[in-house]
């Protein structure tokens, strides 16, 4: 399988929502590898790695977000696999 990484910013209402609490739940569910954080400018930040499926069913979930979020947009980058990452999780 094609291997893929991608590196989100997560606009909108997405601080003090569970954001990230749901998106390492969803990556774990999903297989990505990975991490999520929150950025001081209000912003969720991400990093995604896996196969290329996986990781664009990642990226759609981001587009919905948690339960409480309101996404207003994603600035997706687009990375070179690197398959640093062991699980998915929350960073800090």
């Amino acid at each position: 399988m094609e291997k893929r990484r991608v590196h989100v910013y997560i606009s909108g209402r997405v601080q003090g929502v569970y954001y990230r609490a749901y998106a390492r739940d969803a990556g774990r569910l999903i297989g990505v590898r990975g991490w999520v954080r929150n950025v001081p400018d209000g912003r969720v930040e991400a990093v995604f790695e896996g196969d290329a499926r996986k990781v664009e069913q990642m990226i759609e979930w981001c587009r919905n977000g948690s339960p409480l979020s309101r996404v207003e947009a994603l600035d997706i980058e687009h990375e070179i696999y690197t398959g640093e990452f062991i699980s998915f999780s929350i960073a800090h």
